[in-house]
């Protein structure tokens, strides 16, 4: 069923892509990698191949509408493709369905969107979200939020380097605690600086709401790249407090880029995991590039965390005895962007 929507969906797209007139342009990411995988378990060690180790490969379809005066109709569809089965996405467009109005007050999104704490970890991650070892391992196991569906958004135009963004998510429940998602974040984006924090709130039990946060900066140097961030889970009762550093450096030299990152995860409980990631990628053109990435994490014994690519997870399993485990991660891909 999913195969057959996606087919009438390019089909209709095709028609619009082709008119000068049309606004509406079809873009992507195949992203393919061998890989080793172990968590540090007695046989956890496997080889496979991955769909998306530096970015996940998807399928997208953005377009705006010019309505005068300044006002557009925008909306985004976004759907994720794993190269390595051919298979997408559980939710056909899980990654981005929005639609909405931008102007001069800025954007406004309702569908399924990312979080405002999402646009600060993305944009403070030397990774970009991408390769093992990234941050996005932060948005694991209901840590953080990094998409809320049912939500209506509002990012601001800058305002010299200054974005505000909003979302609310809702949850849509009968009963019992709404679980909806208030988020707001401030970013400042100029002069090859950045700086960034953000901040939710939910109300997923009775007893009181979950907190999120994040704060973030970096900066640009000629090759020189500088990221870093730190996060918070703060979840209703006691000790279920998550935190997460991270502190990475880039160098780019002609078509070449070394990325390299360290970074610590600590539950309030004692457990705690010290890790780094290395990377290199080297660009074929302006729209390929192959890479290799390595991540490993060393776990105290209270502690199960994982390994995350863009795409892919390394993950001990506490429920079989496997906390203390130290995972690691290897991997040599290719990339391609439409």
């Amino acid at each position: 069923m999913q195969c057959k929507l996606m087919a009438a969906v390019l089909a209709a797209a095709i028609p619009l892509c082709a008119s000068a007139q049309s606004s509406v342009t079809i873009y992507g990411v195949a992203d393919a990698a061998l890989a080793k995988e172990d968590t540090g378990a007695k046989g956890g060690s496997r080889t496979v191949v991955n769909s998306g180790n530096q970015s996940t490969s998807r399928v997208g379809f953005r377009g705006v509408e010019d309505l005068g005066n300044g006002l557009s109709a925008v909306f985004n569809l976004e759907a994720g493709v794993a190269l390595d089965t051919g298979m997408g996405d559980s939710s056909l467009f899980g990654r981005r369905s929005v639609v909405g109005l931008k102007g001069g007050f800025g954007t406004v999104m309702i569908g399924r969107e990312y979080t405002p704490i999402a646009d600060v970890a993305n944009a403070s991650d030397i990774n970009g979200q991408g390769f093992y070892g990234t941050n996005l391992n932060s948005f694991g196991a209901n840590r953080l939020t990094r998409r809320i569906s049912n939500s209506v958004n509002y990012k601001s135009n800058s305002m010299g380097g200054v974005i505000v963004s909003a979302g609310y998510g809702l949850g849509e429940t009968l009963v019992g605690p709404s679980l909806d998602l208030m988020g707001l974040a401030l970013e400042y984006k100029a002069n090859n600086i950045y700086v960034g924090a953000g901040y939710h709130q939910i109300e997923r039990l009775a007893s009181g709401d979950d907190k999120e946060m994040i704060v973030g900066a970096g900066f640009t140097a000629g090759a020189v790249e500088v990221r870093a961030n730190y996060m918070v889970a703060n979840p209703t009762g006691n000790n279920n407090k998550y935190e997460q550093a991270n502190a990475g450096v880039s160098y780019t030299f002609g078509a070449n880029k070394i990325y390299g990152n360290l970074q610590q995860s600590k539950l309030e409980g004692g457990a705690k995991g010290n890790g780094f990631s290395l990377a290199y990628s080297y660009a074929l053109s302006k729209r390929t590039n192959v890479y290799t990435s390595y991540a490993s994490i060393r776990n105290n014994n209270k502690a199960a965390f994982g390994i995350f690519s863009a795409g892919a997870q390394v993950t001990p399993d506490a429920t079989k005895g496997q906390s203390g485990s130290d995972p690691s991660a290897f991997s040599v891909g290719v990339r391609h962007s439409f």
